[in-house]
This record gives structure tokens, C-alpha cells and sequence, in this order.
């Protein structure tokens, strides 16, 4: 299901500022090699990452699933010097790619790329989180939610990606593990009171939690 009409789309890509250089180039690589682009943020949604994260100025940034790392270069931008970003990618190869733009960034020494599981990762880390950005395997949200809240700090923010998953979770009744997934997450967040939130319908939806 389209969910935003494309002509919508292109019309607040047009009047959005554009990625920098390297930016562009994960987009563009992403887009024509990996046969599974559709995976990676939009240009349109990596620009709010982008500058949602310079709003924030983060010092501690988990991102769950890497992919090429896009969406890395992204938040990194807001990131307040000496901070770090730790970035977890379950596939070697998708790894390998994202650790090949990293290197090439200025900000090559505040990324940290971890590949695994990311539920095994996670609680080795020991950090107090500033913003989380959660845009991996579907049926696992709740439980990477549920493990990252609270090493997220009071007025932290985690963003979830794909919320709406194609317009599955409007269906009645929602079918297929992922929207089923997906759907039982929002729910969560919803009678969550730690928290407050909004979800953002922007390219697949876009969940955003502040921890009260």
C-alpha cells in the first residue's frame, strides 16, 4: 500500500536541503547495487535524522541495524564533540559496506560499528542512551525497546522506523508476522507511561518516544 501519495513525496524532497556529499553517494550506491535498497532510509526521512539529531545534540547514539549506514551518517551529524555513535548490523557484508563510508567520514572516529545480534550486543555496552534509532528486524522491536529503555535517559528520545509497515497494521484484522509485530510494538508504546510519543507518518511511519 502507497501510503504517501509520490508526488507529495517529491515535492518536500524538492524543498528540503539536500545530503552532503558522502551522504549521497551510500543513497545513490544503495539505490542501484543492493538488492535490497528499499531497506535504507529515505533521503527525505535521513534529512529530518539529520536534523533531529543536530536539535538533540546527543552525545551517546545506538543505532539497531546498520545496513549500508546511511542512516548513520545521518545522526552523526548532530553528534556533540568527543560523543559516540555505536551502530549494530547483523549482516558481515552489510557491515563491511558501512564500514567503508565510516572510515571515509570525518566523524570516522565517533562511530562505532558492533556486528552480531543485536539483542546479545546490546547489553554489553553500558551506556546511558541520548537517542536511539531502532530500524531493524521487524519482529524484534518490542523486545530491542524493552532492552534499551532503561539505559535511555530522562528526555532521550527513540525513534522507531517502519511503524505503519506498508499499511499492513491498518488492516483488520493485521496479518503477517511483521505487521503483527509492528502493530503489538505500537500498542506497547501506546500504555507505555514512561513515555510519551508521537508517530510521525513520514515515508513508512516514523515512531518518536521521549522517556518522561
Amino acid at each position: 500500500m502507497e501510503l504517501l501519495n509520490p508526488l507529495a513525496e517529491s515535492y518536500a524532497q524538492k524543498y528540503s536541503s539536500g545530503l552532503n556529499e558522502l551522504q549521497e553517494e551510500v543513497a545513490r550506491t544503495t539505490e542501484s547495487t543492493h538488492p535490497h535498497a528499499h531497506m535504507m532510509s529515505s533521503r527525505l526521512q535521513g534529512k529530518f535524522l539529520e536534523i533531529f539529531s543536530i536539535l538533540h545534540s546527543p552525545s551517546k547514539v545506538l543505532e539497531v541495524g546498520t545496513f549500508t549506514g546511511f542512516s548513520a551518517l545521518c545522526l552523526v551529524q548532530g553528534l556533540k564533540s568527543g560523543g559516540k555513535l555505536h551502530t549494530i548490523e547483523l549482516r558481515e557484508e552489510d557491515a563491511r559496506t558501512a564500514r567503508g563510508y565510516f572510515e571515509r567520514s570525518k566523524f570516522a572516529g565517533n562511530i562505532i560499528l558492533h556486528t552480531g545480534n543485536a539483542l546479545d550486543i546490546i547489553p554489553q555496552l553500558h551506556e546511558i542512551w541520548d537517542l536511539v534509532f531502532i530500524d531493524a528486524d521487524k519482529t524484534g522491536y518490542l523486545d530491542y525497546y524493552k532492552l534499551i529503555l532503561p539505559h535511555v535517559r530522562s528526555g532521550g528520545v527513540v525513534l522507531a522506523d517502519n511503524v505503519l509497515f506498508h499499511g499492513e497494521v491498518l488492516e483488520e484484522p493485521v496479518k503477517g508476522k511483521n505487521a503483527k509485530a509492528i502493530s503489538e510494538f505500537n500498542e506497547f508504546v501506546k500504555n507505555d507511561n514512561r513515555v510519551e510519543h508521537v508517530l510521525i507518518p513520514i515515508r513508512d511511519g516514523l515512531m518518536l518516544v521521549r522517556k518522561k
